[in-house]
């Protein structure tokens, strides 16, 4: 995201500002919306489920200022992989069969992304709106309000659809990590959960390693997928 763009500060710090305000004023006001959603999901189901923590401590909320991670939102901005404070979870007020809930509600994350991106798809697949895809944010030129609507949807389906992806992605802390969890055998997910841990690290390090050489191997898992949901979304590549 925005660190591909860092050689322009040197070049022409000017317009190199002028991307960050173009970028912030859609996909950043995109991104908002779309950890909003995903994290209000998850509250909304454990709800539904028997769980009142999330409620409880305030994230039963589409607020985004209570779902927002500092350093996870920061890397979405800067390198286009992040993630939203999770949601607390008490697994005792789940009752029967709480792993097997605990991945319905890990799973609900995604699929309002996915449900999401689909719904603000809508008018550009029924070729209702003269769009364009939002990345016209890194070309040159001012801001055009005319377009912000507009950039500000196309960033709405295609970090719905990210954040879907990437966070199916099944290691820990994702939630792919306890929905595939939730589906195992006990055995085989005490050998799973060892892995908790490290989790966290090896995704910083796969994604780091990604943005150092430049070999986007994370990217070329996700991209197929990426790919489909955004055609299904608006009958288009982005």
């Amino acid at each position: 995201m925005l660190l591909s763009s860092i050689d322009l500060l040197f070049q022409d710090p000017v317009l190199f500002l002028a991307v960050v305000v173009k970028f912030l004023a859609t996909g950043g006001v995109a991104l908002i919306v779309s950890i909003s959603v995903h994290e209000f999901s998850h509250a909304a189901v454990a709800l539904a489920l028997g769980d009142p923590t999330a409620r409880l401590m305030g994230r039963f909320t589409l607020n985004p200022t209570r779902h927002l991670d500092k350093v996870g939102t920061a890397m979405l901005l800067l390198v286009g992989f992040g993630w939203g404070k999770p949601v607390p979870i008490n697994p005792s007020m789940l009752g029967s069969d709480p792993r097997r809930k605990m991945a319905m509600i890990a799973g609900a994350g995604p699929i309002s992304n996915i449900l999401t991106a689909l719904l603000f798809g809508l008018p550009v697949r029924l070729n209702m709106l003269d769009w364009q895809s939002p990345f016209w944010v890194w070309n040159l030129g001012g801001i055009n309000p005319s377009h912000l609507m507009l950039d500000i949807l196309g960033f709405l389906i295609f970090f719905n659809i990210i954040l879907a992806v990437f966070n199916l992605l099944p290691i820990f802390p994702l939630d792919g990590s306890k929905i595939v969890g939730g589906f195992l055998p006990s055995s085989a997910n005490d050998q799973l959960a060892r892995w908790e841990a490290i989790g966290p690290v090896v995704l910083l390090v796969i994604i780091m390693f990604d943005w150092f050489t430049s070999l986007n191997l994370l990217w070329g898992v996700l991209r197929p997928a990426v790919d489909v949901l955004g055609f299904i979304a608006i009958g288009r590549p982005f």
